[in-house]
């Protein structure tokens, strides 16, 4: 007989502010029982992000609502995004000795930590499962080489797993390509919390946001909503949106990032100044109300994975422009219906799309309850039931029975 409950050790880098809320309904789940091993509190505790250049902490609880432990770092430099900055020799025990029928490796294996799970997990004979939002092989800082090992390393990488589950359909492609078989690639999609999403919405009083910003309550509203980083392509927005040249649109960048500066810089200079605010970093509780007092928000990434903003905005009824490089974009739009989708890094291609959006209003309208509807299928609850059967197909791999 199989087991109805399993227990599950999920292995995570640091608390996410999207994550905490799907893991507190996933400790409710009638077939897990999870315990969440954090390798780092950055998020949970004041600190500064180095891709915001900010000190900040999150304004929605991280840590409650599911048990969860911190692994002691012994890394010399510790830190998020270096392969020894997360160094938790402790994982070892606790994987050995925490009697979990699997482990979820969510870290990456850039990560020493993902190893010490992951060998600690493949000699205690636990159902492992890994956790990727890849979706392409193309590398963010555009260097072939990564690509080239990636296609080498990956497929070798991924057949550790019992199981993988990925967050979007691109990902889905992109491991039957690697070789792995189908019934061992598990979709758990990319989610965030959509009632908090829709309620928050709800309450928003959108003529008193844009007063606060300065901007007429009857203008046409583009938004920028993401760190302000090369490979998110604000630039490419900022052009568009100054060669889309619709009389009395207004920009609006939310996020802080290293381009800053320069956007500045170039909004002066295209004459853009009393159409373009930067209203720099905005915390979780102050983005409902930033996506339902704008009427199209615009990713023009150049690497996204999948690009959770999209869902975000969505659920605030908000259309959504995407460059063709987010992965967002293949399962959550549908262009002309509930957004739209551009060929990454295309300026006029982006431009068209602005001045065919922002001079229909009502259209607009149409577009953001259709993207409200588009999120009623893609839910917490569809992410944690896919949880859970890839977490009982890996321990059927394991011959994990009563």
């Amino acid at each position: 007989m199989k087991r109805d409950r399993h227990r599950v050790l999920l292995v995570c880098t640091h608390p996410v502010q999207y994550f905490a809320p799907i893991l507190r309904r996933m400790a409710l789940h009638s077939k897990l029982e999870i315990q969440v091993a954090y390798c780092s509190l950055q998020g949970a505790q004041p600190g500064t992000d180095p891709e915001f250049g900010i000190a900040f902490a999150w304004d929605v609880p991280l840590l409650e609502g599911y048990r969860w432990i911190e692994v002691p770092n012994r890394s010399w430099h510790a830190g998020v995004g270096r392969f020894w900055g997360l160094f938790n020799p402790r994982l070892w025990s606790l994987v050995r000795d925490g009697g979990h029928d699997a482990v979820i490796l969510l870290t990456g294996y850039r990560y020493a930590s993902f190893w010490v799970a992951l060998v600690a997990a493949k000699i205690h004979r636990k159902a492992v499962l890994f956790g990727t939002d890849a979706s392409e092989l193309h590398a963010r800082d555009r260097r072939g080489w990564k690509s080239a090992l990636k296609r080498w390393l990956w497929p070798a990488l991924f057949g550790l797993a019992d199981i993988v589950i990925v967050p979007s359909t691109r990902g889905v492609e992109l491991m039957r390509s690697l070789g792995l078989p189908s019934d061992r690639v598990v979709l758990t999609p990319y989610v965030v919390d959509n009632d908090w999403w829709s309620e928050r919405a709800a309450t928003v009083d959108r003529s008193s946001v844009r007063r606060a910003w300065g901007v007429p309550e009857d203008a046409p509203v583009v938004l920028f909503c993401a760190k302000l980083q090369p490979w998110k392509r604000p630039l490419d927005l900022l052009r568009g949106f100054a060669a889309s040249n619709i009389r009395g649109a207004h920009l609006i960048f939310a996020g802080e990032g290293p381009l800053r500066l320069e956007l500045e810089a170039e909004a002066c200079s295209l004459g853009l100044n009393g159409r373009v605010r930067f209203i720099g970093f905005a915390n979780q509780t102050q983005l409902p109300e930033i996506y339902r007092a704008s009427d199209l928000m615009v990713l023009p990434s150049e690497y996204e994975p999948f690009g959770v903003v999209v869902n975000e905005a969505m659920l605030c009824g908000c259309p959504v422009v995407v460059s063709d490089r987010v992965g967002a974009g293949y399962d959550l739009i549908t262009p002309g219906q509930n957004g739209f989708v551009f060929p990454f890094g295309d300026v006029e291609s982006l431009a068209a799309i602005l001045r065919e959006a922002l001079i229909a209003p009502d259209h607009l309208r149409v577009l953001g309850d259709s993207a409200r509807r588009r999120m009623q299928s893609w839910t917490p609850s569809d992410n944690i039931n896919a949880v859970a059967r890839a977490v009982g197909l890996a321990c059927e791999l394991k011959g994990d029975l009563d």
